[in-house]
């Protein structure tokens, strides 16, 4: 593994830790501020490692074919997990994280079809601005939970709740968006090698 794919394959160590710390440290008998400063330490990390592993790879000209599919998959078995965690205390709404995981499965899917052809489809425009949404509604997230955890800003949290619905309702617009994309670039490789 190259260092690009080494900063990939951080993220499938750190989501396991950040839903372990975030379903059961208070309840371990963790201090609320320090189950925040982990949960933030590591959300942080998450989406760094995200941003430096693109950079490494064409840094050091190691972009390979298996690098565009194992990076994809880590961005999403990373932000499924705190997905999860959020949906599960009631932040983000369900139907979201309903319409959200069906795209990114089904988007694996057609990568892995047009994998058996030979082709590592990158990341889309569409796919990248969907992430950056990804990334925002999982930060107000965390400090709407945050602010819930250290019973701080109570009088905001009505309109911070209100901001993180709309951050969601907007990254599952372009989920669905990105993935019609999807579709039909997958469509034009498949028709081309026909």
């Amino acid at each position: 593994m190259n260092l690009a794919d080494k900063l990939t394959a951080s993220r499938l160590l750190m989501a396991p830790v950040f839903f372990a710390v975030y379903m059961g440290g208070i309840s371990a008998g963790l201090s609320a501020g320090l189950v925040v400063a982990l949960l933030w330490s590591l959300f942080v990390l998450i989406e760094l490692s995200d941003l430096l592993d693109g950079m490494a790879a064409r840094m050091m000209k190691t972009v390979s074919a298996f690098g565009k599919l194992f990076d994809p998959f880590a961005d999403v078995f990373a932000r499924l997990t705190y997905f999860v965690c959020f949906a599960y205390t009631g932040i983000m709404p369900l139907w979201i994280f309903l319409i959200i995981i069906y795209r990114e499965f089904s988007q694996l899917f057609l990568r892995q079809l047009l994998a058996d052809r030979g082709v590592a489809m990158g990341a889309r425009p569409g796919g990248k601005t969907k992430a950056v949404f990804y990334m925002v509604a999982g930060a107000a997230s965390l400090a709407l939970w945050s602010f819930r955890a250290l019973g701080a800003f109570a009088a905001a949290d009505g309109v911070l709740a209100t901001i993180v619905f709309v951050l969601y309702c907007v990254s599952a617009l372009l989920s669905v968006a990105s993935f019609v994309d999807y579709v039909v670039q997958f469509r034009k490789i498949t028709a081309a090698q026909a």
